[in-house]
């Protein structure tokens, strides 16, 4: 075990946890270290697509979401002004069509889920409220030091990973790495969009919302989405709304309490169905959505970045976890005791960079789909109406099915 190389990972998100899992089974001893305290019960429902969800089962990790997690039957579409239903995505035969389960799960459900497979790993150490606070590294290797309040921790690693979020400390040091580069983007100071989130009592709401469905309501400049989690007994409800707004870089943005009046006033023109919905929710949470323009380089030298710190990207085609789930099925099988760090490194870079930037490019267009408002939103709905179940699945099968360069 000490002979085994050493991957330090700065972030215990979904990403990090699951880069952890990947490389430990690739035979590196793992450091992984996380700010927070973990086991919060923060962010939101997830849609965990079979892309990710093929290989949360070859970790073994499936088992542990049992009665948490949602196999939803289908994905309803409806419009937000009558409630019309638009159009259904036939779910039931997703590990058929696409090789692995479509889930829907709350974020801290799988998080706990990771964890507990992350304890039966002896390869694998983990420092909660440990902050990465500096790291240098040369051709031998990273050093790193992290931060928990006055206390301070040095690792010496043969790589570092940074899955550390869109305030990646990696990230903007990473050009520094690398002679003559570009420094990586500013953080934007406006956000586009705001996602407001609430875990509904299902006793609250209509039998048919507590359905194994999803449901996905179109509006203008706005869109709602729902679905039953935790054995149906609460409903995940998020709606995002375009609302230019300033980021406090210096808060916690993505749990900010939200005016339940103000999101009840924002979804007054909506069907009766949704409104009530919404009207049954006793908090809020907000947070503004922020993604960033494709960067042109993920590593240098024995550093790399992925999940939010390599490519945040809007939900709209619910794919930040899956992506960042996606990014440490690669660096595991990439990475291996026998070969140098440097190339591997480069390598996981260059394979997964132009599908991230893809599906970011996709997430943004998504967006301005779901929003449109009249006339063009007429024409959508049009083109949903008339699009046969075959013809909708098919428009999936590039992003969901399992891809054999990452098996």
């Amino acid at each position: 075990m000490s002979d085994a190389p050493h991957a330090l990972i700065a972030g215990a998100g979904i990403g990090g946890l699951t880069a952890a899992l990947c490389l430990a089974r690739s035979g590196f001893r793992v450091s992984l270290f996380e700010r927070a305290k973990l086991m919060e019960e923060i962010g939101a429902g997830l849609q965990i697509s079979p892309n990710a969800s093929a290989f949360l089962r070859d970790l073994g990790v499936l088992p542990q979401l049992a009665g948490a997690a949602l196999a939803p039957d289908a994905l309803l579409i409806r419009r937000a002004s009558d409630g019309a239903l638009l159009q259904t995505l036939p779910l039931k035969d997703a590990e058929r069509r696409w090789g692995a389960p479509y889930l829907l799960v709350h974020r801290a459900d799988l998080q706990k889920a990771l964890l507990e497979r992350i304890a039966q790993e002896q390869l694998i150490t983990l420092a909660t409220e440990s902050e990465l606070a500096s790291f240098t590294a040369t051709w031998k290797g990273v050093e790193a030091v992290t931060r928990n309040g006055p206390v301070t921790t040095s690792y010496s690693g043969d790589c570092l990973i940074g899955a550390d979020g869109l305030r990646s400390m990696v990230r903007q040091k990473l050009s520094s790495l690398r002679p003559g580069a570009k420094a990586a983007p500013a953080l934007p100071e406006k956000a586009k969009y705001v996602a407001w989130r609430s875990l509904i009592d299902a006793a609250q709401v209509a039998p048919a919302m507590r359905r194994p469905e999803s449901t996905l309501w179109l509006g203008e400049k706005a869109h709602l989405v729902h679905y039953p989690l935790r054995n149906s007994t609460v409903i995940n409800v998020v709606a995002i709304v375009e609302d230019s707004i300033t980021i406090d870089w210096s808060a916690d943005i993505w749990s900010q309490t939200g005016d339940t009046n103000e999101i009840q006033a924002r979804f007054t023109p909506w069907h009766e169905d949704a409104r009530t919905l919404i009207g049954a929710a006793r908090e809020w949470r907000k947070w503004p959505l922020v993604d960033l323009d494709p960067l042109s380089e993920w590593t240098a030298g024995r550093v790399a970045l992925m999940g939010d710190a390599a490519h945040p990207m809007l939900p709209f085609m619910a794919q930040g976890a899956a992506q960042a789930i996606e990014d440490a099925a690669m660096l595991g099988a990439i990475l291996s005791p026998q070969s140098p760090i440097e190339p591997c490194l480069a390598a996981y870079a260059a394979a997964r960079r132009p599908r991230a930037n893809r599906v970011q490019a996709f997430s943004r267009r998504q967006g301005r789909i779901y929003h449109l408002g009249p006339p063009m939103a007429f024409f959508r709905d049009l083109a949903l109406r008339k699009m046969g179940e075959a013809q909708l699945l098919a428009q999936y099968d590039w992003l969901y099915r399992m891809r054999p360069e990452v098996k």
